[in-house]
């Protein structure tokens, strides 16, 4: 991902206006654009697609994979234009239909996953980290594809993200915010 230098973009309204056949994502009026990612992404990304979308089946919340606007600080469609933080993650689990509108959801799901690459390391473990964290995601996780890595942040009841666990080959994650979902992280890394 790569910072972008336009003074000029500071909302998702002004976003909107250049954002033709590229991804990109707004931080605090900070543009990033998002480069291809390589195929191990992409694979991991199938593999949680599939993983979680079968759960899913059937049940209240859904999950939907970029690119999808996150408004994460927008209380509401009104202020969806001025929105200066606008996010695209990698996995998107929401509950609460009612908050999709326009091209995303407004406010914080309750699951973000973002899949790393060397260019997105600092933004997804310190500033969308803050974001997610400030914003109420309940359970964030960071999987690294090149290490077979899974870090996973849990919301506490004081509205900040626990101690991390960390999950690689061999191992079984417990999924938080669905207690009977299990999943092997050798499911996910089948690379």
């Amino acid at each position: 991902m790569e910072e972008m230098q336009k003074s000029d973009v500071n909302t998702y309204s002004d976003l909107k206006r250049i954002s033709e056949n590229q991804v990109y994502s707004l931080i605090d009026g900070t543009l990033f654009l998002h480069a291809a990612p390589s195929w191990q992404h992409q694979k991991v990304l199938k593999e949680l697609m599939l993983i979680f979308g079968n759960y899913l089946k059937d049940k209240d919340c859904e999950i939907f994979s970029a690119p999808f606007d996150v408004f994460l600080e927008a209380k509401d469609e009104h202020e969806i234009e001025s929105a200066t933080t606008v996010v695209q993650p990698d996995l998107t689990i929401i509950c609460d239909k009612s908050k999709l509108a326009k091209t995303g959801y407004i406010g914080a799901p309750q699951m973000i996953i973002e899949i790393t690459s060397p260019s997105t390391v600092r933004l997804d473990r310190v500033l969308k980290f803050n974001k997610y964290e400030a914003a109420g995601v309940k359970e964030y996780w960071i999987v690294e594809p090149e290490n077979k890595i899974i870090t996973c942040f849990v919301l506490e009841p004081d509205g900040r993200y626990g101690r991390p666990k960390m999950f690689s080959e061999g191992d079984i994650i417990k999924v938080a915010i669905f207690p009977d979902l299990e999943i092997n992280v050798d499911e996910i890394f089948k690379i």
